[in-house]
C-alpha cells in the first residue's frame, strides 16, 4: 500500500515505539509512588513534558497531557464557559473548525451560550476584519484552528492573537496539525490555550496535550485526585505520554518537512500535466501545510479514482467524516460551487513517503487521461 493519508493519522515512529517499551514491561509504576518504580515513571513524565514544551515555546508547566486533541478542545471551551460564565457567554470559532471544536460549541449553545462562527474566503482563510466585527462586550474566547485538516490552510494566528489580547479575550487555537509540520511557538502566535494531537505526529492514539498560559485557571473536565497540578484527573499513562514526548523531540527543527514540501509539489505539478483545468486545489495556493493537497478532479467520479489509484490510501477530506459522500462543510463554507461534477481527494504525505511512491501515484493518475 502506498499510504498518503498522513492528515488523518501517522505511523508510529520507530523511535517511539522503542522509547514507550521500557514503560510497557519494566518501569510501569505510578509516578505518585515513592518507590524505584514511581520515581522511574515520574522522571519520565517530567522527561516527556519538557520535551513537549521545547517544541511549541512553553514552559513545562503550562503543558497538560490529554487523552488526545478532542479532549484538550474540550477542555478548553467547557473550561473557559464555566469559569467566565459571569462575565459573558459569547465565544466565536470559525466555520471550518474540526468537530471537536464545533460539537462541544452546539452543546455550550443548548446550555444558553452564544456562539459566533466566522466565516471563511474562497481560501478557506479567516478575515481578521471580520473577527473584529464579531466581538461583542461579553465575548470571553476565541477559537481558531492553526491548520485546516482537509485543505491545509494556515489561518492568521498571530494576528489575531494580538487582536484577543488586546481586549483580553482570551485564545485557543487547535494545532493538532500544524504542530510538526510548520513552526509553532506560543509566544509569537499570541496564544492562551493551544491544542496537540499525538497521532498527527507519529505518536500513538490516544494521548494529546494542552498548552494552558501560565496564570491561567481554568475548570478542570475531568474531576478527581490532583494529577497534573489539579488541572485534569486520573493516573497519568506514561507508556504514552513518553511516546508524545519523544515525537516532538523528533520533530524539533521539522527535520523532513522540506523534503516532504518538495514530494509534495512534485505530486501536483504532475497532477496539473496530466489533467490540466480538469483539476483544481482547495485552499490557499502557499499559505497552505507544505505536506497537503486537497484537490478537485472535474468530470471523475469517486469511484473512477479510487480505480485508478488502486491501494494508494488518500482521503476524500477528513477522515473524521469521509463516509459522508456530501460535500464537506468545509468546501461549503469556502464557496465551492456544485453546479461543475467534481471529486474531492486529498492527498497528505510524511515522514515515510518516497519519491517512487510519488512517481507510482503520478503513474496512476496519469493513465487516466490516456484512455
Amino acid at each position: 500500500m502506498i499510504y498518503m493519508d498522513y492528515n488523518a493519522t501517522t505511523p508510529i515512529a520507530p523511535e517511539v515505539a522503542a522509547a514507550m517499551q521500557p514503560f510497557i514491561t519494566d518501569w510501569f509504576g505510578n509516578p505518585s509512588s515513592t518507590h524505584e518504580h514511581g520515581v522511574k515513571a515520574k522522571t519520565a513524565l517530567d522527561a516527556a513534558r519538557n520535551q513537549v514544551a521545547s517544541l511549541i515555546g512553553a514552559k513545562p508547566g503550562e503543558i497538560l497531557f490529554t487523552s488526545g486533541g478532542s479532549e484538550a478542545n474540550n477542555t478548553v471551551l467547557k473550561g473557559v464557559a464555566h469559569t467566565h460564565s459571569a462575565k459573558g457567554r459569547h465565544i466565536i470559532i470559525s466555520q471550518i473548525e474540526h468537530p471537536a471544536i464545533q460539537k462541544p460549541c452546539e452543546f455550550l449553545e443548548r446550555n444558553g451560550y452564544r456562539i459566533t462562527r466566522l466565516p471563511v474566503d474562497r481560501d478557506g482563510i479567516v478575515s481578521v476584519r471580520d473577527l473584529e466585527k464579531a466581538f461583542s462586550t461579553d465575548t470571553i474566547l476565541v477559537s481558531v484552528m492553526h491548520a485546516n485538516n482537509e485543505t491545509g490552510s494556515i489561518q492568521p494566528i498571530a494576528e489575531i492573537g494580538a487582536l484577543c489580547r488586546q481586549r483580553g479575550i482570551l485564545f485557543h487555537t487547535d494545532a493538532s496539525q500544524s504542530v510538526g509540520k510548520i513552526p509553532v511557538n506560543v509566544q509569537d502566535m499570541n496564544v492562551d490555550f493551544l491544542t496537540i494531537a499525538g497521532h498527527k505526529l507519529y505518536a500513538p492514539k490516544g494521548i494529546g496535550a494542552l498548552y494552558i498560559r501560565d496564570g491561567l485557571i481554568i475548570e478542570p473536565l475531568i474531576h478527581g485526585a490532583g494529577q497534573e497540578t489539579g488541572r485534569r484527573a486520573g493516573t497519568e499513562n506514561i507508556i504514552f505520554d513518553v511516546a508524545l514526548g519523544k515525537a516532538c523531540e523528533l520533530a524539533r527543527g521539522l527535520p523532513d518537512m522540506a523534503r516532504i514540501g518538495s514530494l509534495t509539489e512534485k505530486l501536483y505539478a504532475g497532477i496539473r500535466r496530466a489533467f490540466g483545468d480538469r483539476v483544481k486545489i482547495n485552499g490557499h495556493p502557499t499559505l497552505r501545510l507544505p505536506n497537503t493537497l486537497f484537490i478537485s478532479f472535474f468530470g471523475q467520479t469517486l469511484g473512477e479514482l479510487q480505480s485508478a489509484l488502486g491501494d494508494t490510501a488518500v482521503s476524500t477530506g477528513s477522515a473524521c467524516h469521509s463516509h459522508s459522500a456530501e460535500l464537506s462543510p468545509v468546501l461549503q463554507a469556502m464557496g465551492t460551487a456544485t453546479n461543475r461534477p467534481f471529486t474531492a481527494i486529498r492527498f497528505s504525505l510524511g515522514r515515510y513517503t518516497t519519491e517512487k511512491e510519488v512517481d507510482t501515484v503520478l503513474e496512476r493518475l496519469s493513465s487516466m487521461t490516456q484512455s
